[in-house]
């Protein structure tokens, strides 16, 4: 087994959920409504970590949405949202913990694009560098050059505190 190699700490997570959070609110300060869609598991835990730092800044009203995607095989399993929501009009944040090349932000578009959102704009807690599809993240908590033998890890303890890992 390889060595892990903490990257972010607890702190350091928190720090730069807090950061996007400003980013975000920034980049979208007329908005009534947020919506945030977190890729399962971890992108979804991130995601409700954001939503609390957000209303923390700003009262504003955010509706939550998980998506289910197989990231290994995106295309032999049904993509899916966790309901049905009308993301007409909406801005939509699409979280997920790491991206790698940018596949699984691609192929998670897919059921949000059956809609016409004002904008859907990417988060990620880190980004790798390593684009094969055409998804970049606009908001990143830590840009990380790796090479491809490396792989980026995050872990969520019950309590929601993470530690991202290079291994």
């Amino acid at each position: 087994m390889s060595k892990k190699t903490p990257i972010l700490h607890a702190d350091d997570i928190q720090q730069k959920i807090i950061r996007m959070a400003y980013q975000i609110l920034e980049d979208n300060y007329t908005e009534k409504e947020l919506v945030i869609v977190g890729i399962r598991d971890n992108g979804l835990v991130l995601a409700h970590h954001l939503q609390r730092a957000i209303t923390d800044i700003q009262t504003m009203h955010i509706t939550m949405l998980s998506l289910v995607i197989d990231k290994i095989n995106p295309l032999q399993r049904t993509i899916s949202l966790s309901e049905e929501y009308d993301l007409s009009g909406k801005v939509v944040l699409l979280t997920d913990d790491v991206a790698n090349t940018g596949k699984t932000m691609f192929y998670a578009l897919q059921p949000i694009l059956r809609y016409t959102p004002k904008k859907v704009q990417a988060v990620v807690l880190v980004d790798r560098q390593h684009k094969l599809f055409p998804v970049t993240p606009d908001y990143v908590g830590l840009s990380l050059s790796t090479t491809l033998q490396e792989h980026i890890e995050v872990k969520f303890d019950k309590k929601g505190k993470g530690t991202a890992y290079l291994r």
